[in-house]
């Protein structure tokens, strides 16, 4: 199974960028499952669900979502009707909507997405490590399910490491995001699991993790609230992770990292 996905996408540029760049890498790569995250596409704060509907329609079979989940309260009702958005397993019980979505292919094959979100520097919520084992002790992969990839929402790279390591052999994919800043560890773990720390951002890198840089930049000179963040609107660098599975056991092939377009170095899987 040939699986993309794309980290954090921050507002219109970013969500622009992704749904030109989408139709053509799913023919290019012959893409089975596309992951993206998008809690960032409104404005940077939030997803709209007219956003998700656009995003959908560019070829995306999941959207994630993470600590800003909630930035639009039309979310509330909307995730509650579109099993396609997900966001952290580990929020409190009665939280709406899910944390994890199993996606049937059109070959018929199934394929596990699942979110966490991290407790270090970030909200305190329910344990990411218990209750990912507790839902992943309901799939077998290469059995009941092809894949499985998680998308790991957290501040602490040793967090998200430490993610993968006590999940390596029993997923596809332990993919980080939330830091927006693509991470050079792209691995495949000695269990089989494909790993990077983070995924990075679809969004303008001349910017402050996809925020303009002076408003983001006086927070730090003054140490006061400014006017609101408003992302960068350059053009967009497309982040993330491509990773091939094998057919029989569900484990990783390869893991690539993507990125396209943009400020950063480029570099796109052959196939």
């Amino acid at each position: 199974m040939r699986i993309l996905f794309f980290g954090d996408v921050i507002g219109r540029t970013g969500r622009e960028g992704v749904a030109a760049a989408l139709p053509g890498l799913r023919e290019r790569l012959g893409l089975h499952l596309v992951v993206v995250n998008a809690e960032n596409a409104s404005h940077g704060f939030g997803l709209g669900p007219d956003m998700a509907r656009e995003l959908f329609a560019a070829g995306a079979d999941v959207l994630t979502l993470g600590n800003h989940a909630w930035d639009r309260r039309e979310m509330l009702s909307y995730i509650a009707e579109t099993p396609r958005v997900i966001r952290p397993l580990n929020f409190p019980p009665g939280t709406p909507g899910a944390g994890s979505v199993l996606v049937r292919l059109p070959d018929g094959r199934q394929a596990l997405v699942l979110q966490v979100m991290g407790r270090q520097f970030m909200d305190s919520l329910d344990c990411p490590f218990r209750t990912s084992a507790v839902e992943l002790a309901r799939y077998k992969l290469g059995a009941s399910v092809a894949a499985i990839l998680v998308d790991v929402h957290a501040e602490a790279t040793s967090e998200k490491m430490a993610y993968g390591h006590s999940f390596d052999g029993q997923v596809s994919v332990v993919v980080g995001t939330h830091t927006h800043i693509p991470t050079a560890d792209c691995q495949i773990l000695p269990g089989g699991t494909a790993y990077l720390s983070d995924a990075g951002m679809c969004g303008d890198y001349d910017s402050v993790i996809g925020m303009q840089k002076q408003g983001a930049a006086a927070r730090f000179w003054r140490k006061l609230p400014g006017e609101r963040l408003n992302p960068a609107e350059g053009e967009a660098t497309l982040c993330g992770l491509f990773v091939e599975t094998d057919d029989t056991s569900g484990l990783a092939l390869r893991a690539e990292p993507i990125r396209i377009g943009g400020r950063l170095s480029q570099t796109l899987p052959s196939v």
